[in-house]
């Protein structure tokens, strides 16, 4: 009779078997997670168990939202995927907003959350909540995990699929008893998912025809997104417009994308872009947009917007082709691949009278405010501030009227330089935003230029920054009241300012409660050496800058106004 415990059989090789926690980390670690932003809770305790004995640097925010900011902040600095974990029901919950904003503005996320025993699903049990369905509408792709054997395959997938194509959040709900269960690892395999096919390269049919209306046009213009930037694609745009002699606009999120310094650069188009910018965009006959989606902020009344152009649109999402604008000569595929091969073919050709009209345009009509005042100008304070930091701070803002004068007056040169929430316009971004970019980039000076209302939202996150000696600089543009809330108030709804005045805390004692640097500027002749004070500090700092409460954000297109319909400039009649 056999002595040997399986019947006699020999034994095979055995694979140690692993909790599905030890593999989620394991699974995070091979594709090159070093950086997690969450917050634990009952069920996901398993997972911060593993996590404990990780080659990760795990940051722990004051709020679930603050993390998925912080981890889409370290995704818009770095390229890479940004990574937030959450426990069940509330904690999930509340990443919402955060991935909502994420989705809008195509930033790669994966975000781990914990839920209930499987048994339990459906039984409304403690702190469950149907996670994958109430965040389906704000993430490019989520899924349950019901098989611990799938979980390293999903999670897998969920980078690729979070940082392929358009870019966007998934999110994996991970059930506490699939995080306990016992299973044998899998080997990495090549990522197939029938249905999830992605063009990467232009078609070169259509890539001659873009090339071909560029080297007839006489008045082209190049309206580049935050695509270029998510592509890469920042060198191949400066090329193309080197090559063929382009004027270059850019979105709110494309800012950084094109050399602001250069003569051909025409800053931001849109609501709140340069008045030369939206003429050119009314008067060029070629329109070349660039990794954007024609969203009605840049747009205007649709129906007026680019009147005498024929539009090229380069886009690696089909979807976006023709949604908003008709577009002539679509160009499916990413960007810097098919910039580079359009430059191969496209000619240089002078185009002295177009460059001519758009330097009468930036001499007429620059960005401009009282300089005299003697209050407190935000726009002095960003000027002053770019001045001291050479332009080369990597800024993230919050949003309102500080979001648009941070856009109009600091000048970006590199893209990732400019972090903003643009699509979902998410005040309380800037401090975790900014926490996520300095986390990114230790080495680098990081400030969130700030409004008060948007500060006020998640400025718990400043202990945040404390907690972890991040040195980040929150130029804070006080007026006391949601600004932007308050223009649309005086010129639309007859100064009637219902509700958007704030009673504020002192921003700067505050930020000392915290362990953070504190200081108040409320003097024109004091926000240089504020502006100093702030950049010398070691820690994280707040500069609470009093200005002026009734300064609004010229030019403005009013909703339902072309682009060329600017209110806040002198008289000017299109060519």
């Amino acid at each position: 009779m056999s002595t040997q415990p399986n019947g006699g059989r020999p034994r095979g090789p055995q694979t140690a078997h692993k909790s599905g926690s030890q593999i989620i980390v394991d699974t995070l670690v091979e594709q090159g997670v070093e950086v997690i932003f969450g917050y634990l809770g009952g069920v996901v305790l398993p997972l911060f168990d593993k996590l404990y004995d990780a080659p990760i640097r795990f940051i722990i925010p004051r709020h679930e939202q603050g993390g998925c900011h912080m981890a889409d902040g370290y995704a818009r600095a770095t390229g890479k995927v940004g990574v937030v974990i959450a426990t069940s029901g509330p904690g999930a919950t509340n990443l919402t907003t955060g991935l909502a904003t994420a989705m809008m503005d195509s930033t790669p996320l994966v975000a781990l959350t914990g839920q209930v025993r499987t048994d339990l699903i459906g039984n409304d049990a403690f702190q469950e909540a149907d996670t994958t369905g109430i965040t389906r509408p704000v993430t490019k792709h989520n899924v349950i995990v019901k098989d611990p054997s799938k979980l390293a395959r999903t999670i897998r997938e969920a980078f690729y699929i979070a940082s392929s194509g358009r870019p966007g959040p998934v999110l994996i709900d991970i059930p506490v008893d699939m995080q306990v269960a016992q299973i044998s690892p899998t080997e990495p395999e090549v990522i197939n998912l029938p249905g999830y096919k992605l063009r990467q390269h232009g078609h070169s049919r259509q890539i001659t025809m873009a090339a071909n209306v560029i080297n007839e046009s006489e008045k082209p213009l190049i309206y580049a997104g935050g695509g270029v930037i998510i592509s890469g694609a920042s060198q191949e745009l400066r090329q193309l417009a080197a090559k063929a002699n382009l004027p270059v606009t850019t979105t709110l999120m494309g800012l950084g994308a094109y050399d602001q310094n250069r003569g051909e650069s025409l800053d931001m188009l849109g609501m709140h872009g340069t008045a030369y910018a939206n003429y050119a965009i009314q008067n060029c006959d070629l329109l070349i947009s660039i990794g954007a989606r024609f969203e009605d902020r840049v747009t205007g009344k649709l129906n007026t917007f680019a009147p005498r152009a024929k539009i090229v649109h380069i886009d690696i999402d089909p979807a976006s082709i023709s949604k908003n604008v008709h577009v002539d000569i679509p160009v499916v595929g990413d960007a810097g691949l098919i910039l580079t091969e359009l430059s191969k073919v496209v000619e240089h050709r002078p185009r002295k009278a177009w460059f001519e009209e758009i330097a009468a345009w930036k001499e007429k009509h620059p960005l401009r405010y009282d300089t005299e005042a003697d209050v407190v100008k935000p726009q002095y304070v960003i000027e002053e501030l770019c001045r001291q930091t050479k332009g080369d701070a990597t800024i993230v803002t919050g949003v309102g009227q500080h979001q648009m004068w941070a856009a109009q007056f600091y000048r970006y040169s590199r893209p990732r330089q400019f972090i903003t929430s643009g699509g979902l316009g998410t005040m309380g971004f800037g401090l975790p935003g900014a926490i996520g970019a300095q986390v990114a980039k230790p080495d680098s000076l990081v400030v969130d230029i700030d409004g008060d209302s948007s500060f006020n939202m998640t400025l718990t996150e400043l202990s945040t920054a404390v907690q972890y000696e991040l040195p980040i600089k929150v130029c804070l543009l006080n007026n006391g009241c949601m600004g932007m809330v308050r223009q649309w108030q005086e010129l639309f709804y007859g100064k009637r300012y219902s509700y958007s005045s704030l009673k504020n805390p002192d921003f700067a004692n505050l930020a000392k409660a915290f362990g953070a640097a504190g200081y108040t500027v409320d003097k024109k002749e004091d926000v240089a050496a504020g502006i100093e004070k702030m950049l010398a500090e070691k820690k994280p700092c707040v500069v609470d800058f009093k200005i002026d409460r009734t300064e609004n954000v010229w030019p403005m297109v009013a909703a339902g106004n072309g682009l060329h319909e600017m209110d806040g400039l002198d008289a000017f009649e299109m060519v």
